[in-house]
C-alpha cells in the first residue's frame, strides 16, 4: 500500500484517517506525502493536503523542512483552496520559523480581509496571524486595527468568532 495509490482511490474521511494512521510516526512515509502535497498531480495534491495537515499537527518536526515550500505554494495561488485552507490549518497549530513570519503575516491579512476567500481560509488566516502577532507584539496594533476594521462589516460566523477571539487574545497578551 503506497501513499499514491490511496490518495488515487478517492477523497473521504475514511480515506484520510487510513492515510494518518498509515504515516504514523514514521518521517519518511511523511516524506512521500509531502512530495505528492508538493509535485503531484492537480487532484493528487488535493487530496493530499488533508491528511497532510493532520500528519503536520501530530508530528510538528517532520514540518520544519516545509516551511518555505509550503509558503511558497501558498504565494503561487494557482491551485484548489483547500491547499491554502490545510497549509493554514497547519500553521495555526505549529510553530512557525521566526524568519517566515513576517510573509506569513502578510499572505494572512490579505486572505482574512479578502470577501473572496473560503471562510475557512479567512477564518484560519486570523488565527494564524494572532499567533504570530502574540510573538511579536509590535505588530499587535496593526492586526487589532484591521480586525477592528473588518468587524464594522457583516461577517459570516466563522470569520466573526475568530476576530472576536483573536481580539480578546490580542488585548489581554
Amino acid at each position: 500500500m503506497t501513499i499514491q495509490s490511496l490518495l488515487e482511490e478517492g477523497h473521504s474521511k475514511v480515506l484520510t484517517t487510513r492515510i494518518i494512521n498509515h504515516v504514523g510516526n514514521d518521517k519518511e512515509r511523511f516524506k512521500e506525502l509531502m512530495q505528492i502535497f508538493l509535485k503531484g498531480e492537480y487532484r493528487l495534491t488535493q487530496r493530499a493536503a488533508w491528511p497532510l495537515s493532520y500528519c503536520a499537527i501530530n508530528n510538528p518536526p517532520f514540518i520544519k523542512p516545509y516551511f518555505g515550500s509550503l509558503i511558497k505554494k501558498m504565494q503561487k495561488g494557482n491551485h484548489h483552496p483547500a491547499i491554502t485552507r490545510n497549509i493554514l490549518r497547519m500553521f495555526q497549530e505549529i510553530d512557525v520559523p521566526e524568519k517566515y513570519c513576517g510573509t506569513l503575516l502578510d499572505l494572512c491579512i490579505t486572505y482574512m480581509t479578502s470577501e473572496m476567500q473560503p471562510t475557512a481560509i479567512r477564518a484560519f488566516a486570523i488565527t494564524v496571524a494572532e499567533r504570530i502577532c502574540r510573538r511579536f507584539p509590535d505588530l499587535k496594533n496593526e492586526l487589532r486595527m484591521i480586525l477592528d476594521e473588518l468587524n464594522q462589516y457583516p461577517q459570516l460566523p466563522a470569520v466573526k468568532h475568530r476576530i472576536k477571539l483573536a481580539l480578546k487574545d490580542l488585548r489581554s497578551a
